[in-house]
C-alpha cells in the first residue's frame, strides 16, 4: 500500500501520476480530448470524453509501473475548475456536453445581475468577480436551455457538479455526490464566509440547493472507487481544484507566499492565511485549501490566456509546429521592433475582467514576422503577470509578500518566457525540482490522509528550488516596456463597445 494515484484532468487533457511513499514519480500516463467550440466564445466538453481518458490514463499509470491496483492507498483528484456539469441521478447521464470555465455565453446574464446591482452581494459573500468564468450563471443557463431540466432539478432528480464532482460520482458508482471547498468557493454560488451555499444567490439565479454536492475539507474521504474499475476498492482521500493543489504543491503555506501556474490559461495565488481579504482591485477572494474544517484563504488573479497563446501560434498562425520551437524564435526576433500582442481571445481576465474585448496585437511593421509575434506571444504572459501581482500587493501590502515568485506549468519549463517574467517583475522567479506541483499537492492530501505521507511542515521542509531566474533587466527598460503594454491594453478595451 505504498503508491497513491493522481488524477490531473485539466482542460485539454487528463493525466493520472503514480507516486511512491516518498512522494517520487513512478510513472505516468497523459490523453488529451476533444475541444468542443459551438460558436466564437462558446467552449464545452463531453462528459464522456473527460471520463474514459480519466479511466484510461490510471489504468495505464497502474500499468507502467507494474504494480497491482492492491498496492495503491489511495486516490487525489486535481481538477479544472469552474467548468459546470449536470446530470440525472438516476441514469448518470449529462444533460449537455459540460460548459467549460472559459465560456461566454452568460456575458448578457451577468450584465444584467451586474446592472440589477447585485454584483456586491455577491462578491461579498463569494469573494468572486460577477462573470461568466464561473459555475453559477453557467448551471443557470443549463437549467433554462436544456428541455425539461428545471422541472427535473426541482424534482430532485438532477445532479450538478465541477469536473471533480462528476468524477467522483462515476469512480463510486453514484454513491458519493461530493466536492471540496476549494471547488466549491469557485461556483459563486459558496459562501466562504460561512462555509455554505449561500440560498440567496441560489434562489436570484433559481436554482435548486439540492442540485448541489456536499462540501469537505481537501484531505477527507470522499468515498471508494467501483470495485470493477481497479480490481479493487481505493478510497479517494483528496481533492482541490488545480490552482488550489498547485498551491499545496508548491508549499505556498506561509502568509504572502506566491505561485503562479502556467498552463492553457495562468493563475497566481497568494496566501492570505485566515484573513479573508475583500479585493479593491478585482482580485479574486478564495479559498487556497481547508484542512480540518479550517479554510486558509488567498487572492487570486486568473489569466485566460497564457500557454494557450502558443497553441495560437501553432493551430491558428501555424508559424511553429512545436511550442519548443519559440524559445529560438524569440532568441531571433529584431531588436528594433516592439510589439504587444494582448491575447484576449475570450476575454480578458483579471485585472480587467472585460468579456468582450478581443485578441489585438501593436507594433506591426512590414519587417514583422514569426519571430517577432513569437517573442509578444511569450511577453504577453509575463505583463499579464505583472498586472495580477501588482494588483495583489495593492490589496495585501507588499511589504507583506514574499519577494520570489514559485512557479509551475507546463509553460514554466520555457526558461525565455521564465526569464523575461524575473525581468519584468523585479524578482526572482522559482522553478522546484517537483514541476508537477499540481499532482504532487493532491497526491500530498489524499496521503497524508491516508498515513502515508508526513505532516504539511515536513512536507514543507522538503520542496526545493530546481533552476532560479533573477531579473536582470533595467528599471528604466522595464517600466518603459510595461507602460507599453498598459497603453496596448487602454486600446483594446476602448476597441469594444
Amino acid at each position: 500500500m505504498g503508491y497513491i494515484l493522481a488524477i490531473d484532468q485539466g482542460t485539454t487533457s487528463s493525466r493520472a501520476i503514480l507516486f511512491n511513499e516518498k512522494m517520487r514519480i513512478i510513472s505516468t500516463a497523459q490523453e488529451e480530448f476533444r475541444q468542443i467550440y459551438p460558436a466564437s466564445g462558446l467552449v464545452e466538453h463531453d462528459p464522456a470524453d473527460i471520463w474514459s481518458t480519466v479511466a484510461g490514463t490510471c489504468r495505464e499509470a497502474i500499468e507502467r509501473a507494474e504494480i497491482s491496483a492492491s498496492e495503491v492507498a489511495a486516490i487525489g483528484i486535481a481538477n479544472q475548475r469552474e467548468t459546470a456539469i449536470i446530470w440525472d441521478r438516476r441514469t448518470g447521464r449529462p444533460i449537455h456536453n459540460a460548459i467549460v470555465w472559459q465560456d461566454r455565453r452568460t456575458a448578457d446574464t451577468c450584465a444584467r445581475l451586474r446592472d440589477e446591482g447585485h454584483e456586491g452581494f455577491i462578491s461579498s459573500n463569494t469573494g468572486l468577480i460577477l462573470d461568466p468564468y464561473f459555475s453559477a450563471t453557467k448551471i443557470a443557463w443549463l437549467l433554462d436551455h436544456v428541455e425539461g431540466a428545471r422541472e427535473k432539478a426541482n424534482a430532485g432528480h438532477l445532479a450538478f457538479g465541477t469536473v471533480d464532482t462528476y468524477l467522483i460520482w462515476r469512480l463510486t458508482g453514484g454513491r458519493a455526490h461530493v466536492t471540496d471547498a476549494t471547488n466549491a468557493a469557485r461556483t459563486m454560488l459558496y459562501n466562504i464566509r460561512k462555509g455554505e451555499w449561500d440560498e440567496d444567490i441560489c434562489a436570484l439565479l433559481d436554482i435548486p440547493v439540492s442540485l448541489l454536492p456536499e462540501v469537505k475539507d481537501c484531505a477527507d474521504d470522499f468515498g471508494m472507487t467501483r470495485a470493477d474499475l481497479f480490481s479493487r476498492e481505493i478510497p479517494i482521500f483528496g481533492v482541490a481544484g488545480d490552482q488550489q493543489a498547485a498551491t499545496v504543491g508548491q508549499a505556498c503555506f506561509e502568509p504572502g507566499m506566491i505561485k503562479s501556474t502556467y498552463g492553457t490559461g495562468c493563475f497566481a495565488l497568494l496566501n492570505t492565511g485566515d484573513k479573508l481579504v475583500q479585493s479593491q482591485h478585482r482580485m479574486l477572494s478564495t479559498i487556497a485549501y481547508q484542512l480540518n474544517g479550517t479554510p486558509t484563504y488567498a487572492l487570486e488573479g486568473s489569466i485566460f490566456i497564457a500557454g494557450a497563446v502558443v497553441q495560437w501560434l501553432r493551430d491558428g498562425l501555424k508559424v511553429i509546429r512545436h511550442a519548443s520551437e519559440t524559445n529560438a524564435l524569440a532568441n531571433t526576433a529584431d531588436k528594433e521592433q516592439t510589439l504587444y500582442l494582448v491575447p484576449a481571445f475570450t476575454g480578458l481576465g483579471a485585472p480587467y475582467w472585460d468579456a468582450e474585448s478581443r485578441g489585438a496585437i501593436y507594433g506591426l511593421t512590414r519587417n514583422s514576422g514569426p519571430a517577432e509575434f513569437a517573442r509578444a506571444a511569450l511577453q504577453s504572459v509575463g505583463y499579464q503577470t505583472r498586472d495580477l501581482l501588482d494588483a495583489m500587493h495593492a490589496d495585501w501590502g507588499s511589504q507583506d509578500s514574499a519577494n520570489i515568485l514559485r512557479v509551475d506549468g507546463g509553460m514554466s519549463a520555457n526558461d525565455w518566457t521564465m526569464q523575461f517574467l524575473a525581468d519584468i517583475l523585479g524578482l526572482p522567479v522559482d522553478r522546484p525540482k517537483v514541476v508537477e506541483t499540481t499532482a504532487l499537492g493532491v497526491a500530498w492530501l489524499a496521503g497524508s490522509r491516508a498515513g502515508l505521507y508526513p505532516g504539511l511542515t515536513e512536507f514543507s521542509e522538503a520542496w526545493a528550488v530546481d533552476m532560479q531566474f533573477k531579473p536582470n533587466m533595467e528599471a528604466e527598460v522595464r517600466e518603459k516596456l510595461y507602460g507599453g503594454w498598459k497603453d496596448a491594453v487602454s486600446r483594446t478595451l476602448g476597441a469594444i463597445g
